[in-house]
């Protein structure tokens, strides 16, 4: 479930300034409810840790999700992922996957080395510790989320597209996020000004094509996502925000 939430929002921007303004702080805390049709099918958080078992210059990520409800019966999901990042430069020093998605698991730690150029990957699941060749311009899946609301949405206008490596399963997957506009969109909240994207996502075992997924994120300082839409391989699902604690700058 946390899989489908991240692959929905984590695209980091590369071609755009940064922002002086900090978008995020440790304490931060999100929470998505996700819809399947008609159903609720779970919930996604999404926090900074304020303690950091690693290293102090580290920022600790945990994202995790779960299914309930006549989804949790009929497909049990319950998955962790932690991302720890530099917090300058918010590149990610090691990552870990941890997921049980009805009869699919994986337990898998990765190191990223850039000055080596690898990733280590111990699969404890298979027993296994293979390297991967890395560039320097990478971010694993929960570190983008981050990296992404680093970035000035101001200098960006409708069409504009954004191209990104993210480190995922082994390889560098290209992605590409595609600016659609801003517009009004109705929350919990009320209605917030938002950036409507759209990530041209990796088709195939979850979604039909490269562009069914449609993402706002606030268009205020926190820049966070408000609402996610996609159109599955079987089906359609949505997310949208519920909760939230710790952040920046006042909201909504």
């Amino acid at each position: 479930m946390i899989r489908l939430l991240i692959f929905f929002f984590f695209f980091p921007l590369t071609f755009y300034a940064q922002q002086d303004t900090l978008s995020f702080q440790r304490g931060e805390f999100l929470k998505y409810k996700i819809q399947y049709g008609l159903l609720n099918a779970g919930f996604a958080t999404v926090e900074l840790k304020t303690e950091n078992a690693i290293s102090d210059t580290l920022i600790h990520a945990v994202g995790k999700g779960w299914t309930t409800g006549m989804v949790g019966f009929l497909f049990p999901v319950e998955d962790r992922y932690e991302s720890y990042f530099t917090e300058n430069e918010l590149k990610p020093k090691y990552f870990v996957r941890k997921v049980s998605e009805g009869g699919y698991t994986q337990d898998k730690e990765i190191s990223f080395d850039y000055i080596k150029h690898q990733a280590q990957e111990i699969n404890h699941k298979k027993g296994t510790e293979k390297s991967y060749f890395i560039q320097n311009n990478i971010q694993d899946m929960l570190s983008s989320f981050y990296y992404m609301r680093r970035f000035n949405f101001d200098l960006m206008k409708a069409n504009d597209s954004i191209d990104v490596n993210m480190f995922f399963d082994g390889k560098m997957n290209p992605i590409k996020l595609i600016v659609l506009g801003r517009e009004k969109v109705k929350t919990r909240y009320g209605k917030l000004d938002a950036i409507k994207v759209r990530p041209l996502v990796l088709k195939g075992r979850v979604f039909k094509d490269e562009e069914n997924v449609t993402i706002w994120i606030s268009d205020d300082h926190n820049k966070i996502p408000l609402k996610i839409k996609a159109s599955l391989i079987v089906g359609s699902a949505k997310a949208e925000l519920v909760e939230f604690n710790g952040l920046v700058h006042p909201f909504p």
